[in-house]
């Protein structure tokens, strides 16, 4: 939890508390008086850049309770603004509160207008914080955070008048259905020196209530009396019920351990003041760009608490690299122990066999160059299936006879007494696959006499095979030997004896 410091503004004086763990530090009294504001800077000198929250407990205090028409929005917001500026002009420390609707007609809003009227009481006190550059963080008023002291001591009436005693005086606020309505600060000693009667006071606030038709006719008033028990005893003989007035006393000892604080205080400033470090609320008085401070701590908090994360983060990540770097040399020190047993099998299972027949790298050698003859090695395998895919397109033709040969480049013709000539390596297709041919004898068959038609169906099969690129067709005979050289004789009643037609023609595949 942050530190915080707290100020509590009365008309006589100013007390600043320290928040720290959880728990109020004791109070610095500084005068409403020159010497006091000297003092007061001098203070916040010393301190350091502490979040601030101010709460004000004076008596110039004005409640006003009006109907508005109900707007949402920033149309709304403007209806307030500009009826709380019509109120309170004299006073920039001025609220508004909507506090429900009305449940009838046109269902307008009820709004609890109120302002601090004698602003010259807190402005030195601020001028002495924005001075010394306090974040100051919210401007409070005693009677509104009232009602976060009735939620926590689970006060529940619909008629309630809370009475506290405070640095400020007597304090009576009247809440209905646990919302704020009015409030008053009288002194706790008259101008006689004589203390205020409670009960007095009371019933005077009851009979203002009544005048003012904030009670009905048969409504009962509880006050709720907040004293320290050795006071109870003192205060009890003066407060009588009555039909519409009822009392009751809660200790201050008892009130203290219901908020959390360790021992009770006399009064009720120290309620007050925990509550607002414990939740605090929304400012209740605009700042303005007396906020600037705060404003600018918020942002550094933001900053700090940004590059803490980014800190973490990289100590993270530095801490996996660091886990991955471990954990990778590990696994390499893991895998070079395997590497080296390995070697050890290796050279163990090798020391038991037999001598080798030839060396490791000639056997290498050998299986590389039959994987080569495996994957090079020229065949018929594809010139075949060149010449079945064309046959297929061509069902008329027969095919007779295959000749596949590899033609190889000639050599130097050898002497008589000279060793032969090494084979050459593009029988096994290295570096490059040899030019192939092949032979192909084939047959049309005739349909009287139709040689036309043989010579056609010969003709699509060659261009049936020149669709490959690497392919060349040479014709070494036809159906018809149409050479001009060539007698051409024949009978054109009689018909072939076989009804076929023989043809050649030579395929040339380049790889």
């Amino acid at each position: 939890m942050f530190r915080k410091q707290l100020f509590y503004l009365t008309s006589e004086q100013l007390c600043a508390y320290q928040w720290h763990q959880g728990k109020l530090g004791p109070g610095h009294v500084f005068a409403n008086d020159a010497a006091g504001l000297e003092a007061f800077a001098a203070y916040l000198e010393s301190r350091d850049n502490t979040p601030a929250y101010l709460l004000t407990d004076l008596i110039e205090e004005d409640f006003q309770r009006q109907s508005l028409p109900h707007v949402g929005g920033k149309t709304g917001r403007a209806l307030l603004l500009r009826r709380l500026t019509q109120l309170y002009r004299d006073t920039p420390f001025r609220m508004a509160s909507v506090q429900g609707r009305d449940e009838d007609g046109r269902r307008d809003d009820q709004v609890l207008f109120s302002a601090l009227t004698n602003p010259a009481l807190p402005q030195p006190w601020l001028a002495a914080l924005e001075l010394a550059r306090t974040p100051l963080a919210g401007m409070y008023s005693a009677s509104f955070l009232g009602a976060q002291l009735v939620q926590g001591l689970r006060i529940f009436n619909q008629h309630l008048l809370m009475v506290t005693r405070q640095s400020g005086g007597v304090r009576q606020s009247y809440f209905q259905d646990g919302q704020l309505r009015f409030s008053r600060l009288t002194p706790a000693i008259d101008r006689d020196g004589v203390v205020v009667n409670l009960a007095g006071e009371t019933a005077k606030t009851h009979q203002f209530l009544t005048s003012t038709r904030a009670l009905e006719r048969g409504d009962v008033l509880h006050a709720v009396i907040l004293a320290p028990l050795g006071q109870m005893a003192a205060l009890a003989p003066h407060c009588h019920d009555g039909q519409e007035l009822t009392y009751r006393f809660i200790a201050m000892e008892k009130a203290a351990g219901r908020l959390g604080l360790d021992a009770a205080p006399a009064l009720s400033d120290q309620l007050l003041l925990n509550l607002l470090a414990r939740h605090p609320p929304a400012s209740h008085y605009a700042l303005g760009a007396r906020a600037r401070f705060y404003q600018l701590w918020r942002a550094r908090i933001a900053l700090f608490g940004a590059s803490a994360a980014l800190a973490a983060a990289t100590v993270l990540t530095v801490g996996a690299n660091l886990w991955g770097i471990v954990d990778a040399s590990v696994a390499d020190a893991r895998l070079r122990a395997e590497a080296r047993a390995f070697d050890v099998r290796y050279h163990g299972i090798m020391s038991s066999l037999p001598p080798q027949v030839d060396k490791t790298r000639n056997m290498k050698a050998a299986v590389t160059i039959d994987h080569l003859v495996t994957t090079q090695a020229p065949t018929p395998l594809a010139l075949t299936g060149i010449l079945s895919e064309a046959l297929d397109r061509v069902p008329q033709i027969n095919l007779l006879q295959l000749d596949w040969k590899v033609d190889l480049p000639a050599g130097r013709p050898r002497a008589e007494n000279s060793p032969a000539a090494p084979i050459s390596s593009l029988l096994i297709g290295f570096p490059v696959q040899p030019r192939q041919t092949l032979r192909v004898e084939a047959e049309v068959k005739l349909s009287q006499n139709d040689y036309r038609s043989a010579l056609g169906s010969m003709q699509q099969l060659i261009r049936e095979l020149a669709r490959h690129p690497h392919l060349s067709v040479e014709i070494e005979q036809t159906p018809l030997d149409v050479r001009p050289n060539v007698k051409l004789a024949g009978k054109a009643a009689t018909e072939t004896l076989d009804g076929k037609a023989k043809f050649i023609l030579n395929l040339a595949w380049n790889p």
